[in-house]
């Protein structure tokens, strides 16, 4: 578990970025890979895993692991977002259509987003639709798996067996 910091990016390697893999000790690194990423200057929860398996389960839309995010955005938020969220939205640039999504409103600037799949930038775009941009964009948790607030941005932790095992309520299937 690694709460990502803003300007450090979800990946293994990069010549010119902090990555998330570069937030670890040398000695934790080998084999491990991203269970799931975030944009650049987004924050948050990020899995790393030895176990491909595991982070496919995490990752397949079919798989119906919830990921909770926080957002700011620019513009007052209305109910409007909740409905447009709820039905999906159509992005032509892929030629589909979002799964529903839920969102609820916490303040005029800001609302928590639960989603199944991640698309490119899917929360900015879809806030896009309403031509409104988000400002900050923060996950905190994947699954029933809740990012841990001792740990600071950049911080990390081993996950415990019971939290591998329950992240997606795994342990109870077959």
């Amino acid at each position: 578990m690694v709460n990502k910091p803003a300007g450090v990016v979800s990946a293994t390697s990069d010549d010119q970025h902090t990555t998330v893999m570069d937030l670890l000790p040398a000695s934790q690194r080998q084999g491990l890979h991203l269970a799931g990423r975030l944009d650049f200057n987004s924050t948050g929860l990020v899995l790393l895993t030895n176990d491909g398996v595991w982070s496919r389960q995490l990752s397949q839309p079919q798989s119906q692991v919830r990921k909770h995010y926080r957002v700011t955005v620019e513009q007052p938020l209305t109910e409007a977002y909740v409905a447009a969220f709820s039905e999906g939205m159509w992005f032509a640039f892929e030629g589909i259509k979002t799964r529903p999504a839920e969102i609820k409103i916490r303040s005029a600037y800001e609302a928590d987003v639960w989603l199944c799949e991640g698309r490119y930038h899917q929360i900015k775009r879809m806030f896009g639709r309403f031509d409104n941009k988000v400002l900050t964009l923060h996950r905190l948790a994947i699954g029933h798996l809740v990012l841990d607030e001792s740990l600071a941005p950049g911080e990390s932790r081993d996950l415990l067996p019971g939290e591998v095992a329950d992240i997606a309520g795994l342990s109870s299937r077959g």
